[in-house]
């Protein structure tokens, strides 16, 4: 039954295989993995493409599988919702359209060498052909300061301790928090709505109470923001222009 579907590898410890699974005209990576903390079986499509299905303790390969082909119209809804969204041009030059602090600007030249995006001035050469890089450092610059600010006011505000800040160009992760107490951000929150921002700034914070993603967790993400729901809806709208 499931070989129209799959093409099989043999699951080998620890509890992880690759297959490609048809979903409607597409051919999808899937990956399984066995996580031993799991309670049920999960779904996720990645940034990447690439289906995750996490299989709990107790479960196992074959019930995976039909977990997998009972969730598959869902899937197509998803790959179609994502190829419907609109997409940043590789590259950047006049006139293209970027999210700044929630708003699409356009890039605008100035005859000096300088362009300017929303309020921002920004030197660049007038021999480049490509703007993405120098207004992509920019913004990272503008967001390391910013959002090192923002996380020790909102830290304050709801009174949690945290050890260091760090901005950086992740690439399949709004945010992360470390054990340790390292709160580490995208830069490109700061393309975002402020109400979005400090979503994900208070979903990292929950998670120095409460380090997992149970009902706990999300409770404590409800007290702290509780309009999460409308900043989640924001993000998948607008994930395509945030790359």
């Amino acid at each position: 039954m499931f070989s129209q579907f799959f093409k099989i590898k043999p699951l080998a410890p620890p509890a992880t295989t690759t297959d490609l699974l048809q979903v409607g005209a597409r051919s999808v990576p899937l990956v399984m993995v066995q996580n031993p903390r799991a309670r049920r079986y999960l779904m996720r499509l990645r940034s990447d493409g690439v289906v995750r299905v996490t299989i709990p303790r107790r479960g196992n390969l074959l019930a995976a599988r039909a977990f997998t082909l009972s969730n598959v119209g869902w899937l197509e809804q998803q790959l179609q919702r994502i190829a419907d969204q609109p997409k940043l041009p590789l590259i950047w030059k006049k006139d293209t359209e970027i999210l700044f602090r929630g708003d699409v600007h356009q890039i605008q030249l100035e005859a000096n060498g300088w362009l300017v995006l929303g309020n921002e001035r920004i030197k660049f050469s007038t021999e480049a052909a490509d703007l993405r890089p120098t207004v992509q450092k920019h913004l990272h610059q503008l967001a390391a300061k910013e959002l090192t600010i923002r996380v020790f006011e909102l830290a304050a505000i709801h009174g949690i301790e945290i050890n260091h800040i760090t901005v950086r160009d992740q690439r399949s992760r709004w945010g992360s928090c470390s054990r340790r107490g390292t709160i580490s951000l995208n830069w490109r929150l700061i393309q975002m709505p402020d109400f979005v921002r400090d979503y994900i700034i208070l979903h990292e914070l929950a998670h120095r109470r409460q380090m997992n993603h149970s009902a706990k967790f999300w409770a404590e993400v409800a007290r702290l923001c509780p309009d999460y729901a409308v900043a989640e809806r924001w993000l998948k709208q607008h994930a395509k222009l945030l790359r």
